[in-house]
């Protein structure tokens, strides 16, 4: 499978310089459907909006007031073959019937990071990975904010980048990025990009092939400049041996690893210490709040970058002193008759699920399940071993999960609802035991998203 658009990128490299309008295209009315639809406009182009579901009423209002023409639960291609640029929601798989049936007209495809990328001068963060990229971004933006920077935070967390850049463009923007997004780049290139980890994720997507997948998060630096930073988790020995092998123009800066590289950031007693080629720095970390491993590996990661960006020591660790969590990730409930409830809904693949349940510091009720993304859970044996007293398998289609741990626990449950789970949940733990929601699957099958399944899960809990 190439993601690659030659095309693209030979019609689309000169798109700042162009003053004639010109028409885009726009599949799909979510956030960044919604957002760049917003911002074509302001800049004076020609939108057509298409959906395969239902918009939004909401998003209906805007595109009537803007006088955006729009359509739902179907594709016109009459109407597409005369645009400039397709801009491809992420959600949309590159293989689907309307794409290659577009693919005879040559109009490139390309993703909302990238058309907004052209309408900012701004400098840009882009953040990817399996895992951690939430928290790295929401960590690095309030660093960034605490500093006094123009800064927004955009992507896959908060408002769309292009609606940000239409409605108030800042000066910096912290943007967390998937692979999908990456997919469709042309000339999209961040100043700091971070790959926080890479584990197998997505990979029906990808043709159930790593390689792939790997090196569609690569993308983020294949634009990067001799100015541009890359910072990548030393400890995850898939990506080192990646970034090994790749070729970039940007500058390499690893976190989390022993290799002690020129540019290298690592925790001695207690402290995270930023070594580059000018200097180094030295931030106290005993007292951040957000345990574990890998939430600090997080915090070197947003702590290398404020620090790229001239932040101070000590504004970095104030900020992380008071750095709250993302929701619906190890997000605490509540406690009832002393058993801890934890909403993980986040967690949506094996490695989000590993990072889960080796915090866990009490016999756990897992509930687990959704739409598997072709899940190996075979590095969970040992945690579920050590940690796990029941499974709650919690989907439409449980029996991978029966599979690959009814040997392991003593108890395994099937639900079909989030009430049915929490209760039985609720039944079996103990005293000072766990219940963690960490599904380690996509939510699509019995709920809207994983923040939907989260705070059903928060609900549940409620009315016990």
């Amino acid at each position: 499978m190439d993601h690659r658009n030659s095309i693209g990128r030979i019609v689309y490299s000169n798109l700042k310089d162009k003053i004639m309008q010109e028409k885009i295209v726009i599949l799909g009315a979510g956030e960044s459907g919604c957002g760049t639809a917003l911002l074509a406009i302001k800049k004076g182009w020609e939108v057509f909006v298409s959906d395969q579901g239902i918009i939004s009423q909401s998003s209906k209002n805007t595109f009537d007031d803007l006088g955006i023409e729009w359509e739902e639960e179907t594709h016109s291609l009459n109407k597409m073959q005369d645009a400039q640029y397709i801009m491809k929601s992420p959600g949309i798989p590159p293989n689907t019937p309307l794409l290659q049936s577009l693919k005879a007209y040559n109009i490139p495809v390309i993703s909302e990071i990238e058309f907004a990328s052209k309408f900012t001068n701004a400098t840009l963060i882009g953040i990817t990975g399996s895992n951690g990229k939430t928290t790295t971004a929401m960590m690095t933006y309030q660093i960034l904010e605490d500093a006094g920077f123009d800064v927004a935070l955009a992507g896959n967390i908060g408002n769309s980048f292009a609606k940000e850049v239409a409605e108030n463009d800042r000066q910096f923007y912290v943007l967390e990025i998937s692979s999908f997004q990456l997919d469709d780049i042309v000339d999209f290139a961040p100043h700091i990009g971070v790959i926080t980890n890479i584990t197998p994720d997505h990979l029906d997507r990808y043709d159930d092939d790593f390689t792939v997948y790997l090196k569609s998060k690569l993308r983020i630096t294949e634009n990067q400049t001799h100015r541009d930073f890359l910072l990548f988790n030393g400890e995850d020995p898939e990506l080192s041996a990646a970034v090994d092998n790749i070729v970039t123009n940007a500058t390499l800066h690893e976190f989390g690893g022993l290799n002690k590289k020129i540019n290298t950031t690592y925790i001695e007693k207690d402290n995270i210490l930023i070594e580059t080629q000018k200097n180094k720095t030295m931030i106290n970390s005993v007292e951040f709040p957000l345990r574990g491993r890998h939430n600090l590996l997080n915090a070197m990661a947003a702590s290398t970058i404020a620090h790229l960006l001239d932040v101070s020591k000590e504004t970095i660790r104030e900020s992380l002193l008071h750095f709250k969590g993302a929701p619906h990730r190890l997000e605490p409930v509540l406690k009832i008759q002393n058993i801890r409830y934890i909403n993980d809904s986040k967690a949506t693949n094996v490695n989000a699920v590993y990072f889960a349940l080796e915090s866990m510091s009490a016999p756990t009720v897992w509930i687990v399940g959704g739409v598997d993304k072709g899940n190996d859970y075979e590095m969970l044996y040992p945690l579920v071993r050590e940690k796990v007293k029941a499974i709650i398998c919690l989907g439409v289609d449980n029996h991978k999960i029966i599979n690959a741990f009814q040997s392991i626990t003593d108890l395994m449950v099937e639900t079909q609802s989030m009430k049915e789970a929490v209760m039985i949940a609720h039944k079996i733990a103990e005293k000072n035991d766990n219940v963690l929601l960490s599904p380690a699957c996509a939510s699509f099958d019995l709920f809207q998203n994983y923040e939907d399944r989260g705070e059903q899960f928060k609900q549940a809990i409620r009315e016990l």
